[in-house]
């Protein structure tokens, strides 16, 4: 069995699809191991000689900081913090989500800052390596004191309470410990706020988000490229010389990879009667490139994120400290996460402006891609049925970011709707699929009108490979059945990519 070892080196991006590519196990190393026990063992200590209120140890959560909980009734206090933080909402959560919410939550309590027993992270692992998913749903966490509800639904299972998903059913947290013959954690002082607390749901769905988005980030190029060749576009604006003068490395990027999948074409390279294309052509790399430049920030946000403790308090066995504040705080992802929406739907938007102009009777192509317009509607109402998600991914770019509501009773006074933001985004990516599926059935229908003329090598592989999942359209058929098919195929080609072909 493959596995990847839980340790304090760097967990990036390429990293975590490696790991799920391969569907690696966890191990957790000796160093790792060690921490744990080490700041276990001193809290242990500190409880035994220690009587003063500690936040979220001996005392209340929230606005309840004030109250102090006899030394007798700690195990309890956790085991009620988080039944009672238990209250997601909404859809649940994918299981690919939920397997890196696991991940990231071991990853997060293995540094020895969390006090959490040995016991507890090696029962994640368990889950993790045996796919068992507990049942998160995708509302309910303000994105501050950390991800609370969700967090609260991913550790229920652990005490032996919740849902879990697993082999293809729903069964109950009892159910999966008798299973495996496990009897559910007893949690020991601060585990509970420990487990609960951190920003492991933003951060998962913000990695699952970025490993989609800088795949489908690469594919964009490559279907505007179909698209610039449908619409006998010219090669000028890529030119290596346009991008030194004007350094963005996203810039550079895309230019590259236009020039590349048109190589060879006899379309690109055939002269031009237009002096210029529109700028949803021509400015192909100025603006695919800010998307990029601008994943590219958001992703070293998130790699630190998932390289941090984010609980609280946090533990200091060297330095005999105890400290609370406010690591939970998703504010660095909130922002991060708005930012990634604006780079997706600006994708979507330029994209959904080269379908208008491949469908407007311009350059030689029929009104509507189709050879019998009147009769035939064509291509007309897809470009409608794009422009409605472009329109809402435009009206989900609103940030999550700048909003907070007032909690715990004035304690948790300003939270960062993070959580709010990274389901946002994920559905900015599902509507993003939607749109690059329906250019690529317009890009790929007015390359036929330009036969017998050949595209590139690259252009026209794709095109045969598509041509298997969706037919060119002689005469008005039933669109909803292609479009399908043929955001079936970008979900399909995009997926097979790996986050290093962003470059």
């Amino acid at each position: 069995m493959d596995y990847h070892s839980i340790d304090k080196n760097w967990l990036t991006l390429e990293i975590i699809e490696e790991i799920l590519r391969n569907k690696k196990q966890l191990a957790l190393s000796q160093e790792s191991e060690n921490a744990v026990v080490k700041c276990r063992r001193y809290l242990d200590d500190k409880m035994a000689h220690h009587n003063t209120p500690i936040y979220g140890i001996n005392t209340g959560f929230g606005s309840l900081c004030n109250t102090q909980i006899p030394q007798e009734e700690l195990e309890t206090l956790q085991h009620n913090l988080v039944k009672s933080h238990a209250c997601g909402l909404g859809d649940e959560l994918p299981q690919e989500i939920v397997k890196l919410m696991l991940l990231l939550k071991i990853q997060g309590l293995s540094y020895g800052h969390s006090g959490v027993q040995l016991e507890t992270v090696n029962r994640l692992i368990e889950f993790y390596n045996n796919n068992i998913f507990p049942v998160v749903y995708e509302q309910g966490s303000l994105g501050a004191s950390g991800d609370l509800a969700p967090l609260a639904h991913l550790i229920l299972p652990v005490i032996g309470l919740g849902e879990v998903n697993y082999n293809g059913k729903k069964i109950s947290g009892s159910e999966i410990n008798k299973s495996f013959g496990w009897e559910p954690i007893r949690l020991k002082s601060k585990e509970g706020l420990a487990l609960l607390n951190g920003t492991q749901f933003m951060s998962s769905v913000g990695v699952h988000n970025l490993l989609r988005i800088k795949k489908l980030s690469k594919f964009a190029d490559i279907v505007s490229a179909v698209s610039l060749d449908g619409y006998d576009g010219r090669i000028e604006p890529f030119h290596e010389l346009i991008q030194k003068i004007r350094p963005h490395n996203g810039q550079f990027i895309t230019s590259r990879n236009i020039v590349k999948t048109v190589e060879g074409s006899q379309l690109i390279n055939r002269p031009k009667k237009h002096v210029q294309d529109p700028y949803s052509f021509r400015c192909i790399p100025q603006v695919h490139g800010a998307c990029k430049d601008a994943i590219s920030h958001v992703q070293k946000v998130f790699e630190t994120e998932i390289n941090s403790v984010t609980d609280n308090p946090t533990i200091f066995p060297e330095q005999n400290e105890i400290i609370s504040a406010g690591n939970f705080h998703g504010q660095p992802l909130a922002m991060a996460l708005d930012y990634l929406g604006i780079a997706v739907a600006e994708l979507g938007s330029i994209s959904e402006r080269r379908t208008y102009k491949l469908i407007g009777g311009q350059r030689e192509l029929p009104l509507f891609l189709v050879a019998n317009p009147g009769l035939n509607s064509g291509f007309m109402i897809p470009q409608y049925a794009q422009a409605s998600v472009v329109s809402q991914n435009k009206q989900f770019s609103t940030p999550c970011s700048v909003d907070t509501i007032d909690s715990s009773n004035g304690q948790e006074d300003h939270v960062s709707m993070g959580a709010n933001a990274a389901i946002k985004v994920k559905k900015m990516i599902d509507n993003l699929e939607k749109i690059l599926g329906i250019e690529l059935m317009n890009a790929s229908q007015a390359i036929e009108f330009r036969r017998p003329l050949k595209s590139s090598e690259i252009i026209e592989k794709l095109l045969t490979d598509y041509r298997n999942e969706v037919n060119f359209i002689q005469n008005d058929t039933e669109m909803h059945i292609q479009i399908k098919k043929s955001i079936a195929f970008v979900q399909k080609y995009s997926g097979s990519l790996s986050v290093k072909d962003f470059i």
